[in-house]
């Protein structure tokens, strides 16, 4: 990632095409959300509603970004630090369920998974791709691309998990990717409430030099 520690000016999201691009991007998230947790729910693959907790997570990134663009540094750090311990607990959720049907193992609809997998990363990867020129930035935008990001690692794992069910014909396959996507969560939670802590810092140190 990006430093988050030094001085230079990080692009704060103040800019009409970025907050158009989100829009667009808020929009895809949220319409995935409901395909996939309904297919996850179909097809009975963890690794699919995981993945459709993912998008969900991103719109509310992406809705909270477009909030605190022009805010305060201090408002967009806190909306930051809000977000990054979402991904923590939509992480653990993730672990927690995971953990749950290691004990219920059921074997899921391979087709399904392939088909939805498929689709999610054509929009994530639209999504990348919109996002792309602003990868970089403070904490807050900062976020929003380490979101779509992880979306677009985690429908190319949930179509490896896909071919896993339908070769082994067993659950094991979803379990393990939905293992894997939620460390992905607590890894960018980690990076976000990292460098959201590190901007705080600064704005305290700032404070008092000037006091």
């Amino acid at each position: 990632m990006s430093g988050c520690c030094g001085h230079d000016t990080k692009f704060d999201g103040v800019s009409d095409d970025y907050k158009r691009r989100l829009w667009i991007v808020i929009a895809l998230n949220a319409t995935m959300f409901a395909v996939e947790m309904t297919a996850g729910h179909l097809a009975k693959s963890q690794a699919l509603q995981a993945d459709a907790l993912d998008f969900a997570g991103d719109a509310m990134t992406y809705g909270i970004s477009l909030a605190v663009i022009g805010a305060s540094l201090r408002a967009r750090t806190n909306a930051a630090l809000f977000k990054g311990f979402s991904l923590l607990l939509m992480g653990l959720w993730v672990f927690g369920s995971t953990g749950y049907r290691i004990f219920y193992v059921g074997v899921p609809t391979a087709e399904i998974m392939g088909v939805v997998g498929f689709l999610a990363l054509l929009t994530n990867l639209a999504s990348v791709v919109l996002l792309a020129r602003y990868k970089d930035g403070d904490a807050n935008v900062r976020s929003v691309w380490l979101c779509s990001r992880n979306d677009a690692i985690g429908n190319v794992a949930v179509m490896f998990a896909a071919l896993g069910v339908w070769g082994t014909a067993t659950g094991w396959p979803d379990l393990i990717v939905a293992t894997i996507m939620a460390g992905l969560f607590l890894s960018s939670a980690f990076q976000i409430v990292r460098q959201a802590l590190a901007e705080r810092r600064e704005i305290i140190d700032h404070e008092h030099a000037e006091a």
